[in-house]
């Protein structure tokens, strides 16, 4: 991928339902040369396909948040699977670095979010957590 196929990919972040003439406007090419781009950033699976957030999606759960922890010993995959049993965890991320795992989670209220939160960290494990409410979010992502 070159500066023009990032930059496309970074339009369609932006408004994944942009016409090919407002892509091009905004790229500085023509229409024919974004219709190109993007045929090719779908065929080589570059761009996997697109979606629709509805209102519902964000209003179903208005509190969200990632949870770093850290666990303690070989307990990742027994934790991992504590946590996607919970039906306010949407994702479990393992990672390197400082903490093992990130989970998001989403909730109904702040009291619903503290006590998820309490019930992670109450898992045999699970040595030391930080959270952090998201406020915005400005792109979503299928993935």
């Amino acid at each position: 991928m070159d500066d023009l196929d990032q930059a496309l990919i970074a339009q369609l972040r932006r408004d994944g339902r942009a016409s090919v003439l407002h892509l091009a406007d905004r790229l500085g090419v023509s229409r024919a040369t974004v219709r190109l781009r993007l045929a090719r950033l779908l065929e080589r699976q570059e761009i996997l396909g697109f979606t629709a957030i509805t209102r519902a999606d964000a209003q179903d759960a208005p509190v969200r948040g990632l949870m770093l922890i850290g666990i303690e010993g070989r307990g990742a995959d027994r934790i991992m699977a504590r946590l996607t049993a919970m039906a306010q965890v949407t994702a479990v991320h393992s990672t390197n670095g400082r903490w093992d795992l990130i989970v998001d989670l989403a909730a109904g209220s702040l009291s619903e979010l503290d006590d998820v939160l309490r019930r992670i960290r109450d898992l045999d494990g699970v040595m030391t957590s930080e959270t952090n409410l998201i406020l915005s979010t400005r792109r979503a992502s299928t993935r």
